[in-house]
């Protein structure tokens, strides 16, 4: 025993305890030829190490721990399989500093490792409480319990009574590898009484587990036993078993989402936490949200777009009437990705008043397309976190309004409404109409950013379309990354169609009647269109006609009528009074009312614009709750007057002695706008020089001070409502002369359109001479 160089064998699943006899059997090769060196040249002494890993078949020293025990063969029995059974008794624990061969049998340089005392009292407690804890649970913790104890009162020294009693412990042998490796003996008794409390909390679980199954269930069914029992066990092992589970199906979804690369193993990263994380935590809950958003984000999936161009224009010929020009847009976006076989990244603006068929429009494109449609809403939002996301750093943390909207439309390619882009607004958490440079750019949304994802994601295939009242509304760098399409209001004509083609069909359905039992003259439908609504869009021409048919309901249940006949002489019965007369024109021709037009937001309507004098210090009166624009023009206007007084044959005088009124009435409805020059210039002359306006014409336009006439914008609204209020001749700005083909026909030929550049020009036409 001088030599500190022994052979040694390497036992797997197993641990040899000093103190006592060590049994296994011996078959492999490498440790048959070390029990034969140890026989020949060690006096049958050897090393048993103990393996790491029992799985790995020829181990190598990285596979040995490090502690072992030093053992003398006592026995040797050779088995009929080829195997030895070999008996060893096992002297001391040991540490390995080296290995000297390793082939064809392991040989190691070893150090005999000397057990610690420290506190003797703490020692002497010890063993009392292991003993008593063993001999009171001797049957539930120990094998061979009766020898094993009988052995432990025999009287043995602390370092082997605990030899003794973790050889019998039940329990993983491979866990007694610790009783090896530490030295203090009274951390060996403190390790004996943690083993002994777990061996009596597994076999009481047992217990309640056999003792619930036992009560559910009959002892003939054998098979429900076994069930019951396992179900009893889940029960106990509780989330674990569900989680493992749940992270397998996880991990499923996540190769079958078809992610790009660096995302699938991000992905794949976050499921490794998730499984690590107990189910108490937060962090579990939040990782488990991620993970479920990344696989219902849609990253190949896409819809395939029809490329029938007829039936596509078939389609939205038939859902809208009129909007032709946005039609035809979308027929060329359709023609040119056929053409290219790419998707265009087109990113579509639809302006105009509301109720003119924005949202209806973008519906059915999506239908036309054969897309799947989606909408948000960007009305009063005002923080980027909206748009982009929340860092997932933040508890409660959501992915943005894009992203969520990918995710509910499910496929990569759908038709994607950002609806009244110019009611968003900004403050201190961020300015969202920034956020959404980069979702409108054909160049960057191919890699947009969402905080909550943390990866690029992308919106390149995406059909973009946009919705805004206001184009000014609009940021303009944002109107810039946008096709601008404008939708203007209807026309009577227009929206009479719009009702007999779809609104009046659509409500009837809806009320679960059909025009066998409910019809409207069209007279009645022009009635309600001129008397009931003020509107550019047909919103509230469609509640008009389903009121009239809720009633008609109610007259045909209770009155037992079999149908209901609308026409001009019974539609105030149905409707009440009539709520609007649109500005008519004046019935005579007068002194200082000049007719103006104007654009609102419920479509165009003509404006009258008064001025009267009287004595005083020379001071402009301006009311009828007037903007800025519109009380600059009237002072424009008055200096107009004033500096060409003597072209006029007007004193110069006058206006230090006179005050002027201009007044434009329905004083509590707000009025502003850059078209009201010359009609205030012209009303003003009349005025002063007690000329006659002529009644049946109209005008707009901004004035300068040396008179030129400026363009304006609505004009198709503005005509309209100058033929509505019966006006036969309209004056217009020379520049706007292109926008004469925008006018309706039926409108274009019942008025006169005269083009001015100069104010002397509206001069001669509006003034009787």
């Amino acid at each position: 025993m001088e030599s500190k160089n022994l052979p040694a064998i390497v036992v797997r699943g197993i641990v040899p305890i000093p103190n006592n006899d060590f049994r296994t059997e011996i078959g492999r090769p490498i440790s048959f030829k070390a029990l034969d060196e140890s026989e020949n040249s060690f006096g049958n002494y050897i090393l048993i190490l103990i393996q790491k890993n029992p799985l790995i078949e020829n181990p190598t020293p990285e596979d040995i721990e490090e502690y072992g025990v030093l053992a003398k063969t006592t026995m040797k029995l050779k088995l009929p399989n080829g195997n030895l059974k070999a008996k060893f008794n096992i002297i001391s624990r040991i540490k390995v500093k080296e290995y000297f061969l390793t082939s064809p049998f392991f040989v190691a340089e070893y150090e005999e490792t000397t057990t610690i005392t420290s506190d003797v009292d703490q020692e002497m407690t010890l063993v009392r409480m292991v003993m008593s804890e063993v001999v009171n649970n001797a049957n539930i913790v120990l094998n061979n319990a009766q020898e094993v104890v009988r052995t432990v009162q025999s009287g043995l020294t602390t370092d082997k009574l605990v030899d003794t009693i973790v050889a019998g412990l039940k329990g993983n042998e491979q866990d007694k590898y610790r009783y090896i490796a530490e030295q203090n003996l009274n951390t060996r008794l403190k390790m004996v009484l943690e083993d002994v409390a777990k061996q009596k909390m597994v076999s009481e679980l047992e217990q309640h587990i056999n003792e619930e199954v036992k009560r559910s269930i009959d002892e003939s069914q054998k098979e429900y036993y076994l069930r019951e029992k396992m179900r009893a066990i889940q029960n106990e092992l509780g989330d674990k078993a569900r989680k493992e589970d749940e992270v397998d199906e996880l991990r499923n979804k996540i190769i079958a989402a078809k992610m790009p690369k660096e995302i699938e193993e991000k992905a794949l990263q976050e499921l490794a936490r998730y499984s690590s994380t107990p189910p108490a935590m937060a962090e579990s809950g939040i990782i488990k949200t991620y993970l479920d958003f990344l696989v219902a984000l849609p990253w190949k999936k896409a819809s395939r777009d029809s490329n029938d161009l007829s039936k596509v224009q078939e389609k939205l010929d038939k859902n809208h009437y009129g909007l032709t020009s946005v039609k035809d847009r979308i027929v060329e976006y359709l023609a040119v990705k056929i053409s290219t076989k790419k998707n265009p990244q087109t990113i579509l603006c639809l302006v105009g008043p509301p109720g003119v068929g924005k949202t209806s429009l973008a519906i059915s494109i999506a239908d036309a397309l054969g897309r799947k449609f989606v909408k948000q809403s960007l009305g009063g939002v005002r923080d980027e976190s909206e748009i982009r996301g929340h860092r997932r750093t933040y508890i409660g943390a959501l992915p943005g309004r894009i992203l969520t909207g990918m995710k509910n439309a499910g496929t990569v390619n759908p038709v994607f409404l950002l609806d009244e882009i110019d009611k968003m607004s900004s403050d201190y958490k961020g300015d969202p109409a920034s956020a959404m440079l980069e979702v409108l750019d054909p160049e960057q949304n191919a890699k947009f950013s969402d905080h909550y994802l943390e990866e690029n994601y992308d919106l390149s295939q995406v059909l973009f379309i946009t919705t805004a009242n206001y184009l000014e509304n609009i940021p303009a760098p944002l109107r810039d990354r946008m096709e601008i399409v404008e939708l203007s209001s209807y026309t009577e004509f227009e929206k009479f169609n719009i009702a007999k083609s779809h609104l009046i069909e659509k409500q009837l359905k809806a009320h679960g009647i059909t025009n066998k039992e409910f019809s409207v003259t069209d007279e009645t439908i022009y009635h309600i269109i001129r008397h009931y609504t003020r509107e550019a869009g047909v919103r509230e021409l469609n509640r008009f006609i389903g009121t009239l048919i809720r009633k008609g309901i109610k007259e045909i249940l209770m009155e037992k009528k079999p149908r209901i006949d609308v026409n001009l002489d019974n539609v105030e019965h149905y409707l009440g009074k009539q709520r609007f007369s649109h500005n008519l024109a004046d019935v005579r021709d007068q002194v200082g009312v000049a007719t103006g037009l104007a654009y609102t937001q419920f479509g165009g309507d003509t404006l009258s614009v008064e001025v009267t004098y009287f004595k005083g210090k020379g001071s402009l009166s301006l009311t009828g709750k007037l903007g800025d624009v519109m009380k600059e023009s009237a002072i424009t206007a008055l200096s107009y007057v004033k500096a060409n007084a003597e072209k006029f044959d007007i004193d110069p005088v006058f206006f230090d002695t006179h005050d002027i009124h201009v007044h434009v009435p329905e004083g509590a409805t707000p009025k502003d706008g850059p078209s009201a020059g010359i009609t205030i210039t012209t009303a003003i002359l009349s005025a002063i020089t007690g000329k006659l306006i002529d009644k049946e014409v109209g005008m707009t336009g901004e004035m300068t001070l040396r008179g030129y006439v400026l363009p304006i914008g609505g004009l198709r609204e503005k005509s309209i409502a100058a033929h509505r209020s019966g006006l036969k001749t309209i004056l217009i700005p020379k520049e706007n002369e292109k926008d004469i083909e925008d006018i309706p026909v039926e409108v274009k030929n019942a008025l006169k359109i005269i083009s001015v550049a100069n104010i002397s020009e509206v001069f001669e036409v509006a003034f009787k001479h």
